[in-house]
């Protein structure tokens, strides 16, 4: 994925974290610090059988907190795929409700086409009545 208006900071406090950021892999140990600039395609994953524990910050904050209350609340009501991801629609509608700034797009969809999605989501959520979602998850 992109953040595009964010460096996303991976602070490594127990275990190994492995980095791919424009395609070249990096290994984070306990201790170390890794920074996927803003801008940057990057993927982070634990696949070694030790426990990962680390500290994700996003430099600057913007609205990221009310972007991260319309993850967790549709995570928390299963308004979620079988696949674990949460529900994409309603995601872009409250994306671009709030005209996030701390958006993150998947690398592979150019950023034309998910603006174009946001759009198209949110008048379908205009119409669906997704506002008291949105509402309920941002208070």
């Amino acid at each position: 994925h992109v953040h595009m208006n964010q460096d996303e900071v991976f602070h490594i406090h127990q275990g190994e974290m492995r980095v791919k950021i424009n395609g070249q892999e990096h290994i984070a140990k306990a201790g170390q610090t890794i920074i996927a600039a803003r801008g940057t395609r990057h993927i982070a994953f634990n696949d070694k059988a030790e426990k990962l524990v680390c500290t994700v910050e996003y430099k600057p904050g913007l609205d990221h907190y009310q972007t991260m209350q319309c993850f967790a609340g549709l995570t928390l009501d299963k308004n979620i795929h079988r696949n674990g991801l949460v529900n994409v629609p309603k995601i872009m509608f409250f994306l671009r409700k709030n005209k996030a700034q701390s958006l993150a797009r998947p690398a592979i969809i150019p950023d034309f086409l998910f603006q174009m999605g946001m759009n198209i989501f949110f008048v379908i959520g205009t119409v669906m009545g997704w506002e008291k979602l949105y509402r309920k998850y941002t208070g």
